[in-house]
C-alpha cells in the first residue's frame, strides 16, 4: 500500500526559497516515476513536475523552469522538490504524487 506524506513548505517572501520533502512507504517506489502537483485556492490541481525512478529523466512545466528542482532518494524513500526565485504565484498546495496516489499536501505561501 502506498502511502505519502508531504513535509516543507511554509511562508516565505518573493524571492524566497523552500524544500519539499515527500517520505513515501510501499516497496515500488524506486522503480516508480514520482510527481508534484500544486493547487491554488479556486483553481484546478495542475502537475508541477516529475522523476522516472531510476532520476535520470526530469520534467517541469514552463513556469517554473530554472527555479524548482525535483530530486529523489531511493534508500530513504523520499522525494524532494527545491523551490527557488518563488513568485506570489506559486503560493498553492503542494501535492506529491506515485501512481493514483497523492499525499495530505504542504502548504506553499508566498507573500510580499
Amino acid at each position: 500500500e502506498v502511502h505519502l506524506v508531504e513535509s516543507g513548505g511554509g511562508l516565505v517572501q518573493p524571492g524566497g526559497s523552500l524544500r519539499l520533502s515527500c517520505a513515501a512507504s510501499g516497496s515500488t517506489f524506486s522503480t516508480d516515476t514520482m510527481a508534484w502537483a500544486r493547487q491554488a485556492p479556486g483553481s484546478p490541481l495542475e502537475w508541477v513536475s516529475m522523476i522516472t525512478g531510476d532520476g535520470r529523466n526530469t520534467s517541469y512545466r514552463n513556469d517554473v523552469k530554472g527555479r524548482f528542482t525535483i530530486s529523489r532518494d531511493n534508500a530513504k524513500n523520499t522525494v524532494y522538490l527545491e523551490l527557488n526565485a518563488l513568485r506570489t504565484d506559486d503560493t498553492a498546495m503542494y501535492y506529491c504524487r506515485q501512481r493514483a496516489h497523492m499525499g495530505p499536501g504542504t502548504q506553499v505561501c508566498v507573500f510580499s
